[in-house]
């Protein structure tokens, strides 16, 4: 497989990244999480996340719209946007 076609992988499931959109999970299974960068600051070249919206989203597309989000949050850095997002997918998967 090539670097280019290559799936970032984080604790066993796939993140997927489109601009400022991160999905973590599967489409396959019943929840995913979609993190969204609100704001970032300028560290040497890098742009550094401060502010990430966590969303529990249902994968079922006969749920439409706002219906599809369980839980949603705020987080200040990517890291802990993430681990949260993270923890409610787990427990979203187990309940199955």
């Amino acid at each position: 497989m090539s670097d280019e076609n290559a799936v970032l992988m984080y604790k066993g499931r796939p993140l997927m990244r489109k601009d400022n959109l991160v999905y973590y999970g599967s489409m396959a299974d019943s929840h995913i999480v979609m993190l969204q960068v609100l704001e970032t600051k300028k560290q040497g070249d890098l742009d550094i996340a401060t502010r990430v919206s966590v969303q529990l989203q249902l994968t079922d597309p006969a749920v439409k719209g706002r219906s599809r989000i369980v839980k949603k949050t705020e987080k200040d850095g990517f890291y802990t946007a993430l681990d949260v997002g993270c923890v409610w997918l787990e427990r979203a998967l187990a309940g199955k």
